[in-house]
């Protein structure tokens, strides 16, 4: 079906692995709407040379009104919304015990509340037009792996893959498809906390002997947003092995 000439929205696509699906899905010819808490120098420069095909907005994705106004914007201006992807999170890197109780809840808004919403907003929009909607949640090995110092943040991501296979059996007869995009560690703002000599430790460890890029993240994404295989409810993790 897609990816070629669709209408997705993409949050947190500022930086990083957002901002690279954002570029990919570009120069497979989609148009392209996103937001985040703020632009960028690069966004601006993809912002004037897409012609029209990237939206962007600075909001945060915890503000309803301005999301909810935010969906109809691009659903007027592009005439649909074909594909989601749920991008945008927070990370963690301390200890429970030193994570203070508006950290916690930050993590719970912007990991899972956000989506949940954000996913609540576009799905009004797909059920008008049946068969055409898919929807990617990007959550992480953490939500099924334990991992010192990411408790709450693995929380999140273990809530929005179960918001994911319980949300698959409500769209799948609309002819919506949903699934989940789990990365492995890889050099993103999400891993530098961690020291050059621990991302050497996990990449010994991992069978394919690397860890992930950007890239191969987007190739799950991509697979996903086409429609190509039959799947719905169903986490693609992109770790080279690690956790198997």
């Amino acid at each position: 079906m897609y990816t070629t000439g669709a209408a997705i929205l993409v949050s947190g696509g500022s930086r990083g692995l957002g901002f690279h699906i954002v570029e990919a899905l570009l120069k497979n010819g989609n148009r392209v709407a996103s937001f985040a808490r703020s632009s960028t120098p690069a966004v601006e420069t993809l912002v004037r040379a897409s012609a029209g095909r990237f939206v962007f907005e600075a909001l945060d994705a915890t503000d309803k009104d301005a999301t909810k106004a935010f969906v109809s914007r691009v659903a007027d201006e592009f005439g649909a919304i074909d594909g989601l992807v749920n991008n945008a999170a927070i990370g963690q890197d301390e200890l429970l015990a030193h994570t203070s109780p508006e950290r916690i809840e930050q993590i719970v808004a912007i990991n899972i509340s956000a989506p949940i919403l954000l996913t609540r907003l576009v799905l009004k929009k797909m059920l008008l037009q049946p068969g055409r909607g898919r929807i990617v949640n990007i959550t992480s090995i953490c939500g099924s792996r334990g991992y010192a110092g990411l408790a709450a943040y693995a929380a999140s991501k273990g809530a929005l893959e179960a918001f994911t296979r319980a949300l698959a059996r409500e769209v799948g007869p609309s002819g919506i498809r949903i699934n989940n995009v789990a990365p492995g560690f890889f050099a993103s703002e999400m891993s530098s906390v961690l020291l050059p000599e621990q991302l050497e430790t996990i990449r010994r460890r991992t069978p394919t002997g690397r860890l992930s890029h950007e890239e191969d993240v987007f190739a799950a994404v991509d697979l996903l947003l086409s429609g190509a295989a039959n799947m719905q409810g169903h986490t693609l993790v992109v770790d080279g092995g690690i956790t198997i």
